[in-house]
């Protein structure tokens, strides 16, 4: 038979016993038994002759006769399908073929099984079937209290899941032959939660258990779930809850949380020097905490504040630690006026001795700061840099809008804030402690003299106390705790007039005008003194290039270095202790530039991919940001960044535009640098 021919269909008794099955069974006489078209033509022949023979009932012959044509199909069988072409074998078996030589094995892999065997596993726990153990937290109870409080296991998944069961269960162990295994000071609902995660691989992390099953996930050397509590955990730092974090991780050897939550603490003194969890510290856990250089606080007040919060706390059993923590605060590096008003008026302080010397240690160094100083309480802190949002306030998009966002560079993300109270657009923006203010601007029918007040630690807004002018397009710097608000247009005509808030006064105070009037003036705050550059001359109709600085401590404005281009509404911070200016416009020309102070004289840096006027700029680190105002024709909602660390080494150093963009397009807004406390 030629195996595979086209168009070969064997009868059904060929099918049921296999070719040629009819020649077996011909001699029970059956008439219907015929040959089928898959059977080779020269046994077809032979089957007349043949029927006839077995319709004679001659047995003997007939089987004879079978045994022959058997051996004769054999034969001419393997000789047909030798001869077969390839093009004929396109029906049954690819060893026939004649293609390149295959594989001798493969590899079957089934991804699913191993989850799938955990499953049973765990169906089988579940149904009480082939359970070898039963752990019991806790000690050892009597048999009735076993059977109740007892989690039915098997050694095999607890071994293969867990470094602690594996070497529990070595036959050396006694704990292999035991049925009962009682695990000492395991927390019972760990241990339950745990033995469900060996089985099902989910594990239910939350601030009610995270401490626990971190224990218990260390005992067991469950690696997985101790590093994903440290996760948690430290998602969670919290200036409420950062010590008692940083505590436990070190109790338990979780080293990166540990550094983690320390870091977190020095970042955040200023904050936690408020919450429980500081007034319960111990003296020598107070005394090594302010006594680090890494300290990052609004300033040095704040140790002093954390040091009377603390003992004040508990003044009886406390207050003869004074003098000991005192010596760690440094007094010098607090405000002249401060000392005088707050230190020197406290009790505590003038009944010690060795504090009263402190005290004129800090006021010798305030009449001799030119004096070098190697005293310790002398020498400024070397504080943990602070990761920062960037926080837009207001704008216009295309009129005044009272939404505020603020983006998130670690995470490259944008979330919002509290509105603000009304719109407000072409505002100054300072900061002062915890408090962010968004001064004067236009509301979209008046330019304003209000002042609005955000509370950091609470995401609210608050009236603050306005101003004496109306001020639109001015420009705002901090210097010496004192918010200075700068130029700016009434309504009217633009301004020359400068005027200063004080928030122990509580009130705004006039300061000398500049030689000029200054809308759309840039302003910051740089080595103690305030710049103010460029802007728009209303009465000259015309771009400033010109700069004046004012000088608080003389309480005069100077001259400063000329701009290389004129500048109005340009964008100007610090960036890497150097002052730079970046877009902006003359008249109808916006500008796409940049300049840079270094040692009194301007000079170029990479141009801006896009030109922009009216945008927010502020600096992290060394990274120059450029954010939203309009390119003349519309608002912009696109982001630059500048590395200037590199502009020296590499010269084909550019501007880089982020992927991710503002909410919205907007220019005029206020822009601030809020502390990231997560």
């Amino acid at each position: 038979m030629s195996i595979g021919r086209a168009n070969s269909s064997p009868c059904s008794r060929c099918l049921d016993h296999g070719p040629p099955s009819w020649l077996p069974h011909c001699h029970t006489i059956n008439e219907s038994c015929i040959p089928c078209s898959a059977t080779p033509p020269h046994v077809r022949a032979m089957y007349s002759s043949h029927h006839i023979e077995t319709r004679m009932n001659d047995n003997n012959r007939n089987q004879k006769n079978a045994t022959v044509m058997m051996e004769r199909w054999k034969a001419e069988s393997e000789a047909d399908v030798a001869s077969t072409s390839e093009s004929e074998l396109h029906f049954g078996i690819s060893a026939f073929s004649r293609s390149p030589a295959k594989s001798p094995s493969t590899v079957f892999e089934n991804d699913i099984l191993s989850a799938n065997i955990l499953r049973n596993f765990a169906a089988l726990r579940q149904e009480g079937r082939f359970c070898d153990v039963i752990l019991v937290a806790g000690p050892k109870s009597r048999e009735e209290e076993d059977a109740q409080c007892g989690i039915a296991c098997h050694r095999a998944v607890l071994a293969a899941a867990s470094p602690y069961f594996n070497a529990m269960f070595t036959p050396a162990m006694i704990e292999s032959k035991q049925e009962h295994i009682y695990l000492q000071d395991i927390d019972p609902e760990s241990l339950t939660a745990l033995v469900d995660y060996m089985y099902t691989g989910r594990l239910l992390i939350d601030e009610h258990n995270v401490q626990n099953l971190l224990t218990t996930g260390s005992v067991l050397q469950l690696s997985c779930v101790r590093d994903a509590c440290s996760r948690f955990l430290l998602e969670q730092l919290d200036p409420s809850n950062c010590l008692g974090i940083s505590q436990f991780a070190t109790i338990h050897g979780c080293t990166q949380l540990a550094h983690a939550a320390t870091t977190f603490i020095h970042q955040h003194f200023s904050h936690l020097i408020r919450c429980e969890e500081f007034l319960a510290l111990d003296k020598d856990r107070l005394v090594e905490l302010i006594s680090s250089d890494r300290l990052t606080t609004n300033g040095e007040e704040k140790v002093y504040e954390g040091v009377m919060n603390w003992t004040c706390h508990d003044l009886p059993t406390r207050k003869e630690h004074i003098p000991e923590l005192m010596s760690h605060v440094r007094l010098a590096l607090v405000p002249q006026e401060y000392l005088t008003d707050r230190v020197d008026a406290e009790p505590l302080i003038r009944q010690s001795a060795e504090c009263k010397d402190f005290l004129l240690e800090a006021y010798r160094h305030h009449l001799k700061r030119d004096r070098k100083c190697d005293n310790k309480r002398c020498r400024p802190r070397q504080p943990v840099p602070l990761s920062k949002l960037i926080m837009l306030i207001g704008g216009q998009a295309p009129k005044a809008i009272v939404n505020v966002d603020v983006f998130d560079v670690d995470s490259i993300r944008w979330t919002s804030l509290s509105d603000l109270p009304q719109r407000r657009c072409r505002c100054g923006v300072g900061e002062l402690g915890d408090t962010v203010y968004a001064v004067g601007g236009f509301n979209g029918s008046l330019r304003v003299r209000t002042v609005d007040a955000y509370d950091i630690q609470r995401d609210k807004w608050f009236p603050s106390v306005p101003m004496d002018a109306r001020r639109s397009t001015l420009g705002v710097a901090v210097v010496d705790q004192r918010m200075i608000a700068i130029g700016g247009f009434d309504g009217t005509t633009g301004l020359s007039s400068a005027e200063a808030f004080d928030p122990r006064e509580g009130q705004w105070m006039a300061l000398p005008s500049m030689s000029v009037r200054r809308s759309s003036v840039g302003v910051t705050a740089w080595g103690g003194l305030i710049y103010a550059v460029g802007g728009y001359d209303g009465y000259m109709r015309q771009c400033l290039n010109t700069v004046e600085i004012y000088e608080p401590r003389a309480n005069r404005w100077r001259a400063g270095p000329t701009l290389m281009s004129r500048r109005s509404g340009a964008g100007v911070t610090v960036v890497a202790d150097k002052l730079v200016a970046v877009g902006g416009h003359d008249g109808p020309v916006v500008r796409d530039t940049a300049e840079i102070l270094v040692d009194d004289v301007w000079s170029e840096l990479p141009n801006m991919n896009v030109c922009r006027r009216n945008a927010g700029t502020v600096a992290l680190g060394s990274t120059l940001f450029a954010i939203g105002g309009d390119d003349g024709t519309m608002d912009l909602s696109s982001i630059e960044t500048l590395d200037v660390s590199a502009l020296g080494e590499d010269v084909s150093q550019t501007w880089a535009q982020l992927e991710v963009r503002m909410n919205r397009p907007r220019s005029y807004a206020g822009i601030a640098l809020l502390p990231k406390l997560i």
